[in-house]
C-alpha cells in the first residue's frame, strides 16, 4: 500500500514539474522569460537561487569510466501533447533505465529548439529530454542532440501527430523510441535541475555524446509550431564536475 502511494505521489510530482503549474504564467520571452522565473512565484525560487541549475555548457570533462546505462524501452506512448511550451510525448508504463543500481521509469520526452545544453560551446538545433522517475520520485534525464541531415523516420511519424495549437493532444502515437537514441550510448554526466519551473535540483543528467539526424524540414515544422525558441539559457556550472 505504502509503495503504491509513493509511486502515485512521485508521478503526481513529476507531472506537476513537467507542466510547471498551469495557474502561473511562465514563458521563454516577455515578462515571463527565464530571467524572471524565480520571482514569478515563490515555488519557483530555485530557478534564481539554485546553484546546480540546468542547462549548462558541458566542458572541462573529468574521466570517470562511466558504466553503461541499462536501457529497457518498450516503445509504447499514449499521447503527444502541445502544452504551449513544448511538444511532449507521454509514455505508457513499462519503459525504464537503470542507473546507479536504481530503476527509473520513462515518463515523457519533450523537445527544445535550439538545444538547451551545449557541448564544448556548441549548440544544436534540437534536443530531446527523456525524463525518468524512480519509485521514490528521484529524476534522471537522458538528453539527445539532433543535427540537420537525413530525415528521421521516428520524427516523421511523431510530427504527423503533432498538435499545431497549444492545449491540444493526440492519442494513438506509434513510435520506435530506441531509434531516437544514438547507436553509441556513451554519455556525459552531471548533477543538475529541471530546465523549466520549478527548476528542482538533484536531477541526474545523462547527455549522449553522439547526435542523431533530422531533416531541415522536420526542424522547420517544429520551429513553426513552437513559434519561438523554447530553450532556457545556459546556467553557471559553479563547482560541479562533468563526468566523461
Amino acid at each position: 500500500m505504502t509503495k503504491n502511494i509513493t509511486r502515485l505521489l512521485s508521478l503526481s510530482f513529476l507531472l506537476t514539474m513537467a507542466n510547471a503549474s498551469s495557474d502561473v504564467h511562465w514563458a521563454y520571452d516577455g515578462a515571463g522569460a527565464p530571467a524572471n522565473w524565480g520571482s514569478i512565484d515563490e515555488k519557483f525560487h530555485t530557478c534564481s537561487e539554485g546553484v546546480n541549475q540546468s542547462p549548462i555548457n558541458l566542458t572541462g570533462f573529468v574521466d570517470a569510466m562511466l558504466p553503461a546505462i541499462k536501457f529497457n524501452y518498450n516503445l509504447q506512448s499514449n499521447e503527444i501533447l502541445n502544452n504551449g511550451h513544448t511538444i511532449q510525448i507521454n509514455m505508457d508504463a513499462g519503459s525504464s533505465i537503470e542507473v546507479d543500481g536504481i530503476s527509473f521509469e520513462l515518463k515523457q520526452f519533450p523537445f527544445h529548439t535550439p538545444s538547451e545544453n551545449n557541448i564544448n560551446g556548441n549548440s544544436y538545433p534540437l534536443e530531446a529530454h527523456f525524463v525518468h522517475a524512480s519509485a521514490n520520485g528521484k529524476l534522471a534525464v537522458v538528453a539527445v542532440m539532433f543535427e540537420v541531415g537525413e530525415s528521421n523516420k521516428v520524427l516523421e511519424g511523431l510530427w504527423k501527430k503533432m498538435p499545431l495549437e497549444a492545449g491540444v493532444h493526440n492519442k494513438d502515437v506509434n513510435n520506435q523510441i530506441n531509434t531516437l537514441l544514438p547507436k553509441n550510448r556513451d554519455y556525459y554526466r552531471f548533477n543538475g535541475s529541471l530546465t523549466t519551473p520549478p527548476c528542482t535540483e538533484g536531477v541526474r543528467w545523462l547527455v549522449m555524446k553522439d547526435s542523431i539526424s533530422m531533416s531541415k524540414e522536420q526542424l522547420a515544422l517544429f520551429q513553426k509550431v513552437m513559434k519561438r525558441p523554447n530553450n532556457r539559457p545556459i546556467q553557471a556550472t559553479n563547482a560541479r564536475v562533468i563526468l566523461d
